[in-house]
């Protein structure tokens, strides 16, 4: 299994989990148990049997906010910054690819007609203005 960590020094930027490594057979997950945004997927055969659960309340804090993006439908290119907001790298996704987004700041552009993106992250939200800044990149 291949997961592209995108890195400043040590602090993982984000990760990118091609459709292929992301798919496999029964659960994988890609996320240290650190992380704040846990990211697995599932293939089981027609009968297998997850036990029920229910979660327990647990305090946690974290700092920052972070993405996950599915790639449903189309084509999109990741623009990843460092955490000065220099860009460092782009990263092509498509149809059942995996973007994990943890720290920096990232931008995107929509390469083919109607793409879907399911987009999840730590909430709540509270609002533009608090929650996120926009970068302006050098030379514009």
């Amino acid at each position: 299994m291949s997961v592209r960590e995108i890195k400043e020094g040590d602090l993982v930027l984000a990760r990118y989990i091609s459709a292929k490594d992301a798919w496999g057979q029964g659960l994988k997950f890609f996320s240290p148990d650190a992380d704040y945004a846990q990211v697995g997927t599932w293939n089981y055969p027609a009968g297998k049997e997850l036990l029920a659960h229910a979660h327990n309340e647990v305090k946690r804090d974290f700092l920052w906010t972070q993405e996950v993006l599915y790639i449903r439908k189309g084509r999109i290119r990741a623009d990843i910054y460092d955490s000065s907001d220099i860009k460092v790298t782009e990263i092509f996704a498509e149809e059942g690819d995996v973007l994990v987004l943890l720290r920096g700041g990232h931008g995107y552009h929509i390469l083919e007609d109607d793409t879907q993106v399911l987009e999840i992250k730590n909430g709540p939200y509270v609002g533009a203005d608090l929650d996120r800044r926009r970068l302006k990149p050098i030379g514009q």
